[in-house]
């Protein structure tokens, strides 16, 4: 029995309409990590990239559990001496809430070279409005 390997020609891509109003962040990541992966589909091979494009909308309504909100940190170290900085979970969702879905999304995909495509097709809007509608009518 031979290996059946999907041609790029043959992957046709969904769009995939999310909202994140009141969904608790962890869980709504893991749904969109299968989706970007492909591992919904029946063809799916880890070495391909047969996902499909997410919308999210309602962005900024997303919850998260327990004390995450004072407790949770993200860290970036420029590489210098002293250059650790840290911010928590609060203040980096009030500045930009669609980093830190990005964030924890890229976090739930594989740590492979697919993993920068896979999230350009994960699309984050803080509200209802988004230039998606003509693709999301066609599936």
């Amino acid at each position: 029995m031979k290996t059946f390997v999907l041609k790029d020609k043959d992957i046709k891509r969904k769009w995939h309409l999310i909202d994140a109003s009141d969904k608790t962040l962890g869980r709504l990541s893991t749904d969109i990590a299968l989706i970007l992966s492909g591992k919904k589909k029946i063809f799916y091979s880890p070495h391909q990239d047969l996902g499909d494009y997410v919308v999210l909308i309602n962005a900024k309504k997303v919850t998260i559990s327990g004390k995450k909100g004072k407790n949770k940190k993200y860290y970036h170290y420029s590489g210098y001496p002293g250059g650790l900085k840290s911010a928590s979970y609060e203040s980096k969702f009030e500045k930009n809430p669609e980093w830190v879905i990005k964030k924890t999304v890229s976090g739930m995909l594989p740590a492979s070279s697919l993993r920068s495509k896979r999230l350009s097709r994960l699309k984050v809007f803080l509200d209802e409005k988004h230039p998606y509608e003509n693709n999301l009518k066609e599936n």
